[in-house]
């Protein structure tokens, strides 16, 4: 199953290396997650509105299993989320890995 998550991987970096010219570590597909679940292309964000979006990321990706639910939209468009449920223990490689799965569904779910 991991060798499958590996190669899922390689191929979603291989499309957006295609589509932007260069290879995007988890962060950088975070940061892109934040800005289309946002809505907002703009090229400058401060460093918090940066961390902001890769929260918004990380927790658009967790609530298809549950573990957070979009709970408002404040009156500059940001999505603020509740978490439902704790997170599983895990290492870093399993933190990774399990972010990785997330982020392969968000992209297949969105048609990419």
């Amino acid at each position: 199953m991991k060798d499958d998550l590996q190669q899922r991987w390689w191929n979603l970096e291989a499309k957006l290396v295609e589509r932007f010219g260069k290879k995007p570590d988890l962060e950088s597909i975070l940061f892109l997650i934040g800005v289309q679940e946002l809505g907002d292309i703009r090229t400058d964000f401060t460093k918090e509105q940066k961390q902001d979006l890769m929260h918004v990321a990380v927790c658009t990706l967790l609530s298809s299993s549950g573990y957070y639910e979009m709970e408002t939209v404040d009156e500059d468009g940001w999505p603020h989320y509740r978490q439902l449920k704790p997170m599983p223990v895990m290492n870093a490689a399993e933190q990774e890995n399990f972010l990785k799965d997330h982020v392969l569904l968000y992209f297949e779910q969105n048609g990419f």
